[in-house]
């Protein structure tokens, strides 16, 4: 059922040469399985989704926690996976490198490294350590055979600053250090996404699409994109009809929210020819 890890890197790289194609973000084995039924031809974990399955807030998850996550959704499908390798889960760029290495030994196809720093208070890191950290990245991949696929992420948008120079200058900087594909989460207008894909070209562009932005999957390729992920938004789509169904029970034992549950014996029939 599942193709080694060095035949998913190469089906993963080919994805980011042509085209634009959709890579939907599972959240634990279920949904892994059930989107690649879907016809869908790779996967993104998510670090939101993860951390909030397992009860955490986002960005509090541990690294080894981690990395078991990144296994078990490797595990549950034959389709190429992306991992949301967060800011690389160390304080320098050698403990990046370290904790790229064991990512790598999951089997993953692909990982993307952020330049946030998880403080409010100075929440990304300064151009020229960010470009340290994902050149350590780097350097590790390729220690590894170099088939892993390297996002470089500019979390300007993302936590609040939004300035599209500084932006397209990280991700050009990322690039040069290294990073195969581009991704600056949060920007959400047509001119900035344009401007993202002609700043970093010929490398592919990966664009969040967290919720309704106007365009079609025609329209996003259209502006050059060449892949499209919804990090956390389909775990929060999950998560919005389990807290409306489970508060009308607790505040109006109101049970008519469960009308709108997914078949038991759909679920069952799927899970079931999907077995090996």
């Amino acid at each position: 059922m599942h193709e080694s890890a060095s035949a998913k890197r190469r089906a993963f790289r080919q994805l980011h040469d042509s085209g634009c194609f959709v890579i939907p973000n599972p959240w634990d084995a279920g949904s892994a399985r059930w989107l690649e039924g879907l016809g869908f031809k790779a996967l993104a974990t998510t670090s939101s989704g993860a951390a909030w399955s397992s009860g955490r807030a986002d960005g509090s998850v541990p690294r080894e926690s981690v990395l078991a996550h990144l296994r078990e959704i490797v595990a549950a499908t034959s389709l190429p996976v992306n991992a949301d390798f967060e800011s690389g889960y160390g304080a320098t760029a050698e403990d990046v490198a370290q904790s790229v290495r064991m990512a790598v030994d999951t089997g993953v196809a692909g990982l993307s490294i952020e330049d946030s720093t998880g403080d409010a208070q100075s929440p990304i890191f300064p151009i020229d350590e960010a470009v340290k950290r994902l050149r350590a990245a780097r350097a590790a991949i390729d220690a590894a055979g170099g088939e892993v696929l390297l996002v470089g992420r500019a979390e300007n948008f993302l936590v609040g600053r939004p300035d599209l120079d500084d932006t397209i200058a990280r991700l050009k900087a990322y690039a040069q250090a290294g990073a195969d594909c581009l991704y600056a989460p949060s920007i959400r207008k047509r001119e900035h996404i344009e401007a993202v894909v002609k700043a970093v070209a010929p490398k592919p562009v990966n664009l969040l699409v967290g919720s309704p932005m106007g365009f079609t999957l025609r329209d996003i390729a259209a502006m050059g994109v060449r892949r499209v992920s919804v990090g956390g938004a389909l775990a929060r789509t999950a998560w919005a009809g389990f807290m409306r169904a489970a508060r009308a029970i607790a505040e109006e034992g109101n049970f008519e929210g469960l009308g709108d549950a997914a078949s038991g014996s759909q679920l069952n029939a799927f899970f079931k020819s999907k077995r090996g």
